[in-house]
């Protein structure tokens, strides 16, 4: 092989490896494991001599050097979402292609497939949303009229969260609108017979709301060192809890007005 295929087959690897990253980050995998996944991919093949990945929420840039050139590569993430299936079968991929003599347009190729594999369909989502509320709703101490109300209030909620992500709404506008929803739809059943609690439909309705993943690489990011992408993800679910408690709660005033 002659030094200009080289070149072009080490930055190859590169892209694949930023690919690998971007596919793992915008499903919601911590920074320290991308970060870890990109320099491994990278010191598989070619003998490179240096190499470092630095991930934050929203970007990944990587550098390596190979004989006497240093190149570098820059990845904007626009969109983070939750698929710890994608992120699996990253991680599966990124141990097979170390491990393995494979090629890199051939492990590019199995990327994309991976990127392209379908979610769960809607159908799925609406109606495991409305069942983890329902069991929250008896978790926190609410009785069956409770849980037929959150099940269905669940569901509601899991749908409008997923028909204004489809529409490119920012994530506090769809997850304010989606407690102000649960909230709305919980006071409603309560009226009309069909539930007991407000309070435990409501509580068990946002459950499928509440930023956890975010929290937990939160805390994971920063227990790694990387403190800017701790911040980040921590920003991010604080955010995300005011924008929950800002829909319950402006519902709730208006209840108490009794304006519904």
């Amino acid at each position: 092989m002659n030094e200009i295929d080289e070149k072009r087959e080490v930055k190859r690897l590169l892209i694949l490896a930023v690919l690998a990253g971007r596919i793992m980050l915008k499903n919601g995998a911590e920074t320290y494991r991308v970060e870890d996944m990109i320099i491994r991919i990278c010191r598989s093949r070619k003998n490179i001599k240096y190499v470092e990945a630095f991930v934050t929420p929203t970007g990944i840039f990587v550098s390596l050097e190979h004989g006497e050139e240093v190149v570098s590569y820059l990845q904007r993430i626009n969109t983070i979402k939750i698929d710890l299936n994608k992120i699996n079968m990253v991680n599966d991929f990124s141990r097979q292609f170390v491990e393995s003599d494979m090629g890199i347009e051939e492990a590019i190729e199995k990327l994309k497939k991976i990127d392209d594999v379908d979610n769960y369909d809607n159908i799925t989502k609406f109606l495991f949303g409305g069942i983890i509320a329902a069991f929250f709703s008896l978790l926190f101490g609410g009785n069956f009229l409770d849980f037929l109300a959150s099940f269905f209030t669940g569901i509601m909620v899991v749908i409008v969260t997923t028909k204004l992500n489809e529409l490119g709404i920012t994530f506090f506008i769809s997850n304010f609108c989606g407690a102000a929803v649960a909230s709305l739809l919980s006071i409603l059943f309560v009226k009309i017979g069909l539930g007991a609690s407000p309070d435990k439909i409501i509580i068990g309705s946002i459950m499928s709301l509440v930023p956890g993943v975010a929290i937990t690489n939160a805390i994971r990011d920063t227990m790694s060192g990387d403190f800017v992408s701790g911040l980040s993800r921590g920003m991010e679910a604080i955010i995300t809890a005011l924008s929950i408690a800002f829909g319950v709660g402006m519902i709730l005033k208006i209840y108490f007005k009794g304006l519904i």
